[in-house]
């Protein structure tokens, strides 16, 4: 293998491990809740929460921290951080012990996302770069279909840490290639670190708004504590907003919030990660709940929507370039909430090829039209110069979409008791999904772009955006 190979190999394995645990791990779910019955729902939820918090917090300072310090050795560092991390996860003796891993390893993850991809980059010239992102993309969507067949299998044939047990021979291996293929790279002109309290401050009123919304039917939703949490999070969004306006390195520049094009794909992307994380967990929830399937099975399940999501994605770039974005997003959102209200109108009895297929199906093709267009919508104001840290602004809306997303959907699905329960529980969950990703179609039907879009027939035109948007990841 040549030593370009080597490093494409070590870039793609770890941007597929990263990306593989926002997905394997809810299919696991209810697995997890079975070894640790002491532990409510809402509790288990920041199994998946904390990885997202974490991540969303800090995707954006992590690749300025590498420019500065060194792009190959944060890249190392990271990798055997979430190496390690997975490891823990997998021994954790309690619930607890659980969550506290999963935060270390989406803390690794938020590092080895942009960093990988920053690495990647530098494997082509600048007219080939696009082949690049691809290449990465790629291996991110393997990931996001891998993830909840991969995770009911093992669930299945060995336990629930085996989904975290595989993560270290991929690990071991994307370390020793890195190790030998990788050069160091870093940007000689960067000057301070991004502003690391900041991300403190956004992962503290992440966890706290969660915190609201997941204990809300325990705690009282007029309680002081749910009050409270809900008031802590938006103050602390009040001194993030201060200190981006103030502070000389800021965690997200205004100058691109003031891009009204950038300001409004964000906020769809964020109404519609919201919808699509809670149907992920929700469908492993209603297959398991509803219609008894183990997790094998409904890990399987659940594949015909990534694979429509990565046939669809593959046109919504031409159709985009030719029609305009808001032509393709408007129609991928409505798409989504047709397939939600095909899957809600699933009974009690299992009928997978009439109802679960169809509807995973729809759902996927407006995954695949909606989310890759989000990102180059938001992309497409964007000056060159600042196209890394606007697609890291905009992974990080995505991120903050799946939190509430989740929490949402646990606060919503509760712990049934009955069959009855359990079925209009899910009903509520994919009413709520619905009206997410219409929310999502409203705001996108607001986008415009100022630049000027190539003709579809010029081979320089690229659907620009995160390539992990393009399977909703």
């Amino acid at each position: 293998m040549s030593r370009r190979s080597l490093a494409l190999f070590a870039l793609c394995g770890a941007s597929f491990l990263a990306f593989l645990d926002t997905t394997i791990v809810n299919t696991s779910f209810p697995s997890i809740g079975e070894s640790f019955e002491d532990a409510s729902p809402a509790e288990l939820s920041w199994i998946l929460d904390g990885y997202f918090i974490v991540f969303a917090a800090l995707l954006i300072p992590a690749g300025g921290i590498a420019d500065r310090v060194g792009r190959r050795r944060v890249f190392l560092v990271g990798v055997a951080a979430f190496t390690l991390s997975s490891l823990l996860c997998a021994v954790a003796p309690t619930w607890e012990a659980l969550i506290a891993a999963r935060v270390l390893q989406g803390t690794a993850a938020a590092v080895i996302a942009p960093v990988s991809l920053a690495l990647i980059l530098g494997q082509y010239p600048a007219e080939r770069r696009a082949a690049g992102i691809g290449v990465w993309g790629a291996s991110a969507a393997l990931a996001a279909a891998c993830g909840p067949p991969l995770g009911g299998l093992l669930v299945e044939v060995a336990d629930w840490r085996w989904i975290f047990l595989v993560n270290l021979p991929i690990g071991a291996l994307v370390i020793a290639a890195g190790v030998r293929a990788l050069d160091e790279s870093r940007d000689e002109d960067a000057t301070g670190l991004p502003d690391l309290l900041a991300s403190a401050l956004v992962a503290v009123g992440l966890a706290l708004l969660a915190l609201g919304i997941v204990e809300g039917n325990n705690w009282g939703w007029g309680s002081p504590r749910v009050i409270g949490a809900f008031a802590a999070a938006a103050v602390l969004v009040a001194v993030v907003a201060r200190r981006c306006l103030t502070h000389p390195r800021p965690l997200v520049d205004p100058a691109l919030m003031a891009i009204a094009s950038f300001r409004r794909a964000n906020l769809a992307t964020l109404l519609f990660a919201a919808a699509f994380f809670s149907t992920i967990l929700g469908n492993i929830l209603f297959l398991t709940g509803v219609w008894g399937y183990d997790v094998l099975h409904a890990g399987l399940a659940t594949i015909p929507g990534p694979l429509a999501t990565t046939f669809a994605s593959q046109p919504a770039g031409r159709l985009a370039d030719r029609f305009g974005h808001r032509a393709v997003i408007v129609p991928g959102c409505l798409l989504y909430a047709t397939g939600l209200l095909v899957l809600r109108s699933a009974g009690g009895e299992p009928d997978w090829a009439g109802t679960w297929l169809p509807g995973m199906v729809i759902q996927g093709i407006g995954v695949g039209l909606a989310f890759p267009t989000l990102g180059a919508a938001a992309a497409a104001d964007i000056d060159e110069a600042r196209f890394g840290v606007a697609s890291a602004v905009t992974s990080a809306f995505r991120q903050f979409g799946a939190v509430l997303g989740t929490a949402i959907l646990i606060a919503i699905v509760g712990q049934p008791t009955t069959l009855a329960a359990a079925l209009a529980a899910s009903d509520d969950a994919y009413l709520f999904g619905v009206g997410s990703v219409l929310g999502a179609a409203v705001v996108a039907g607001t986008i415009v772009t100022r630049r000027v879009l190539a003709p579809p027939h010029d081979p320089r035109t690229i659907a620009a955006g995160p390539p992990e948007a393009a399977i909703g990841v």
